[in-house]
């Protein structure tokens, strides 16, 4: 099953805009190895799910995998072939706003090349180009 969020106040959304870099969640918080966004792009909960069944596969349940993302903006969409009016689509789906900076996967608990592999390949589950970064530890 799809991420979504249990309860919503308005069920459908404006697309709105993305413009900027992230302010919030742009450094390694909890694992030591990290994936960052470097562009602008709705990455849809089936996406996060990919990556998150990419990096356990590939770790075999050893260390640690933390999303840090989550898709809670509903994606509507109207029927092909509908005529105009009559309002706006029922949702089709969950996603989540990246902005450049973002960090969507953090993972500890592993060797550096153990993770930066498993990153790689969530990298290739992702709509956006990512980098592997490293935890600044402040010691």
């Amino acid at each position: 099953m799809a991420m979504m969020p249990r309860r919503v106040k308005y069920r459908k959304s404006q697309r709105g805009r993305m413009k900027g870099n992230a302010s919030r969640s742009n450094f390694v918080a909890f694992g030591e190895y990290g994936l960052q966004s470097l562009e602008t792009s709705w990455v849809t909960a089936k996406n996060i799910e990919a990556g998150r069944v990419a990096a356990t596969h590939f770790l075999h349940r050893e260390g640690k995998v933390y999303l840090r993302i989550f898709p809670y903006k509903p994606i509507s969409g109207k029927p092909l072939e509908t005529r105009m009016g009559k309002g706006k689509g029922e949702t089709e789906y969950w996603a989540a706003r990246v902005r450049p900076g973002m960090v969507m996967y953090e993972i500890g608990g592993v060797p550096e090349d153990v993770a930066k592999q498993a990153l790689v390949r969530v990298a290739h589950k992702m709509p956006v180009r990512c980098r592997f970064v490293k935890r600044r530890h402040s010691l």
